[in-house]
């Protein structure tokens, strides 16, 4: 009888506990205890369901919970889908994407991407850019350089920034990361001469524009003599400009035009709307300096059509136009108080928007001042047209050599070099 007396002893001292139905083996049987009656009894064995956890044993999914102390922890590693029926499922999310997303929380604290594969960086840039990490006033510009210096134009290689200059003003840095551009569109930004962006131009950096266009931006022949000193001296900077527009800038005259000249590479120019003088000896000097051709119709390369942001940044402009537009939203809320005090007949200075009107007076006489290069067709003429076009072309050569001597002479104090060009100079 001592286990009698032991196992009333252990119920008795753990009776505040529910431990279930205890077993106990005796002479190969099987007896079950029953607490209640304080007894026992012989009883079969039931066969019990199998349990994994316990009965009380819960679980809780979180997602997206956020402190308003600390940083948003992100704890959805979960798929979640609905089947035909309409029952919720869900799956464990793969190793790959949630390292990519705790690199893309933390995408400013990466050393250098240079060597790493494009094909994982555009998908680590597109996790970043879907969080705003390149919104962020210094992590994101920090974060945007390193993609930058890796992938160069893979992550923009066109940027049309076109009536856009509060973007400009308040992401300045960040357009100036941007390297190995084939477009830049900057119309009607009234940038002027002295912008720190028109400055970055003549960089190395942005060497590879091919397309420029500085429509309406108040440039006047100081402008275009800081933007072409690089390429007339040093053979750097937009050495390899092929269309560049600088129509709707009437303070730029015929001194402003010498400068373009250095462009030798030029397919395409626009000068409609400036101020010139001397339409005609424009016209004829760059026709025989650079070989463009005065075109009586508008060129579609200056239709704005074709510069358009390309690059995994592309959302990331569009991201930067909205938190400008969200900022000065506020400012929409003063109209019905101007409207209020108009109402009432209280003096209010009511402030109107300046639009970008340009005065024509002077430049409508010189109309459509676009340039293009033509391509030579003599593929179909016969050998004694091809002799008779050669010594008409040496004749023009020489023309345009004695031409170009003349006015080399005559207005060499353009074209040397003055203390302001060495002191540009300088500065590269």
């Amino acid at each position: 009888q001592n286990w009698t007396r032991g196992m009333s002893y252990c119920l008795h001292s753990e009776s505040h506990l529910d431990t279930g139905p205890i077993y106990v083996r005796e002479n190969g049987k099987l007896h079950v205890v029953n607490q209640g009656a304080g007894g026992i009894q012989n009883v079969t064995p039931k066969t019990r369901p199998f349990r994994l956890f316990s009965r009380g044993f819960s679980v809780e999914l979180c997602m997206n919970r956020e402190d308003d102390r600390a940083r948003r922890q992100r704890t959805d590693h979960f798929i979640f889908t609905y089947t035909k029926e309409g029952n919720l499922r869900y799956s464990a999310k793969s190793l790959f994407s949630l390292v990519l997303g705790y690199i893309s929380d933390n995408v400013d604290h990466i050393d250098s991407l240079i060597g790493f594969p494009e094909q994982i960086a555009e998908k680590l840039f597109s996790a970043a850019e879907a969080r705003q990490k390149f919104t962020e006033p210094v992590t994101g510009l920090r974060a945007l350089q390193k993609f930058t210096e890796a992938y160069g134009n893979l992550v923009l290689c066109s940027l049309c920034l076109r009536n856009r200059y509060l973007v400009i003003s308040e992401k300045l840095e960040e357009i100036k990361s941007f390297r190995e551009l084939t477009c830049l569109d900057l119309s009607c930004c009234k940038l002027g001469d002295e912008h720190e962006l028109l400055e970055h131009l003549t960089k190395e950096a942005l060497s590879s524009v091919k397309r420029l266009l500085l429509k309406d931006n108040s440039l006047s022949d100081a402008g275009l003599r800081r933007m072409t000193a690089p390429v007339r001296v040093l053979k750097k900077g937009l050495e390899n400009l092929l269309v560049l527009d600088l129509s709707c800038n009437p303070k730029i005259t015929d001194v402003g035009i010498g400068y373009l000249l250095s462009f030798k590479k030029l397919n395409c120019l626009d000068i409609s709307e400036t101020g010139l003088k001397d339409v005609n000896a424009v016209i004829k000097r760059i026709q025989m300096q650079i070989g463009l051709v005065h075109s009586k119709v508008p060129l579609k390369e200056f239709d704005h059509s074709n510069c358009k942001t390309e690059g995994w940044a592309e959302q990331t402009v569009l991201q930067w136009e909205q938190a400008v537009m969200e900022a000065i939203k506020p400012q929409d809320t003063l109209r019905s108080r101007t409207a209020a005090l108009h109402f009432y007949g209280k003096t209010h200075r009511i402030e109107e928007v300046v639009k970008c009107t340009l005065v024509e007076a002077e430049t409508k006489a010189s109309g459509n001042l676009q340039f293009y290069k033509e391509k030579v067709q003599n593929c179909h003429l016969s050998l004694q047209k091809e002799v008779a076009g050669s010594h008409e072309l040496k004749n023009n050569k020489k023309r345009a050599l004695a031409e170009q001597e003349r006015e080399r002479t005559s207005k060499q104090k353009h074209l040397c070099l003055t203390v302001e060009d060495w002191d540009l100079l300088n500065t590269y």
